[in-house]
């Protein structure tokens, strides 16, 4: 069997090496020019699904190698209002090891590792057109430079954007979800350090504002193993309607915006704001996709953003892309096998729509531009309750271990009796 995968991010990847360990041909072709450019944004959280995934799917080195590029995993998250007062503080478990352990690493640093071992599988340069399914079965991929690609099944993991998803399944909705985030990276050194509210260093911060705007906070240190510099990383979200026009703005003028929209937040907040070197600076108005309604099978699969879009509001659209890899991995060597590959590729899609969908929903609730926090006057009372509940759940310790064991739950799964049998 002959697998043709578009898109060499994480979740593509992370296939083509499931496929190739257990000797499926696999190609993988991939629209950027080289594997540095167009990687937008700077941390990837890695839940325990996602190590999971990778730790099945990649060959030891590889994996040992992308556990080497990885940055300190946080060990709490902290919830704070605009003015760096706490809200909740919850610890993140860090006993387990790496293959199944929460991590973070730079987007690049991660399509360095994954590309490890897959020279002669991923071709770079290549812009995806359209595909054809041919009379013997077999399915051809046509690119932009009149090349083509045959194989016995073709997974489209090529995005947000994704051309596979249009021509296989042309009804799918990607909606606009009514937040616009900017985001920015600045060094980590002593005095820029000192900026941070407490306890931002060796965890994940939240920063809640009155008007349902909030600001992430990641510190990424890599522990002198030469794999990156040391930095700090913010992202900025509220709803549409707080933005001025941004079209034509440059990246220094995209950093105005969030200070004129945050004139009293926390005066180091707003530093850290000012300092980001202007070039990591970047906007995108955050999108999700509608639920599906089911479909027959055929020898053309999606996986990752390609077919379940979500908005980063739970931290989980890499993994749950990883978790896609890694079932759809475990189906088509099946065929590979012997089993029909269309009824393998059926019960992947059958499973990944109920899991795929479920993270979908779950991250919208956390970015959703239409709701009652984003409003000019409720947002304030919505606002106000929520720090409220908050500041209670965290003085109650019984109520603290219940949220923080849910927000677990959904980053680590058991999902099948596979994973149970090799759990065990």
């Amino acid at each position: 069997m002959r697998v043709v995968i578009i898109g060499a991010g994480t979740g593509g990847l992370c296939l083509a090496h499931g496929l190739k360990k257990a000797g499926v041909d696999v190609a993988v072709f991939e629209r950027d020019r080289t594997p540095r450019s167009m990687l937008i944004g700077y941390r990837v959280g890695i839940s325990p699904d996602g190590s999971k995934a990778l730790h099945s799917c990649l060959p030891p080195e590889v994996f040992a190698e992308f556990v080497r590029t990885t940055a300190r995993p946080p060990k709490h998250i902290v919830m704070r209002t605009e003015k760096y007062g706490e809200l909740l503080t919850g610890d993140i478990a860090t006993d387990a090891d790496d293959s199944r352990s929460e991590k973070s690493v730079s987007r690049i640093a991660m399509r360095t590792a994954l590309l490890g071992g897959l020279d002669d599988v991923v071709r770079f340069d290549k812009t995806f057109r359209h595909y054809s399914r041919n009379d013997d079965g077999t399915v051809t991929a046509y690119f932009d430079d009149g090349t083509s690609a045959t194989g016995d099944v073709l997974v489209g993991a090529d995005g947000a954007q994704s051309k596979v998803r249009r021509l296989r399944l042309p009804d799918a909705a990607v909606v606009d979800t009514g937040i616009t985030s900017i985001a920015g990276k600045l060094p980590l050194t002593e005095e820029n350090a000192k900026l941070l509210p407490p306890l931002a260093d060796g965890g994940i911060t939240l920063v809640f504002g009155p008007r349902g705007e909030f600001v992430i906070i990641h510190v990424m240190r890599f522990d002198g193993t030469g794999v990156e510099d040391d930095y700090i990383m913010w992202g900025y979200a509220a709803a549409h309607e707080r933005f001025p026009d941004m079209k034509g703005m440059g990246q220094a003028e995209l950093k105005q915006v969030v200070l004129a929209l945050t004139p009293r937040f926390h005066p180091d907040l707003r530093r850290l704001f000012a300092l980001a070197t202007p070039e990591t600076v970047f906007q995108i108005k955050v999108r999700t996709s509608e639920r599906l309604r089911p479909w027959e099978p055929s020898n053309v699969t999606m996986i990752g953003d390609a077919v379940h879009l979500m908005t980063p509001g739970r931290g989980i659209g890499a993994n749950t892309a990883l978790r896609d890899a890694e079932l759809l991995s475990r189906k088509l060597v099946e065929a590979h096998r012997g089993k029909d590959v269309v009824q393998a590729i059926g019960e992947y899609e059958r499973e990944m729509v109920e899991y795929g969908f479920q993270a979908v929903e779950a991250s919208r609730e956390m970015m959703d531009g239409t709701s009652l926090a984003h409003k000019p006057v409720i947002g304030r009372v919505v606002a106000a309750f929520s720090r409220t509940f908050l500041r209670v759940t965290n003085a109650v310790p019984p109520l603290k271990r219940r949220m923080m064991a849910g927000d677990a739950a959904v980053r680590d799964h058991v999902s099948s009796d596979h994973e149970v049998v090799r759990a065990g």
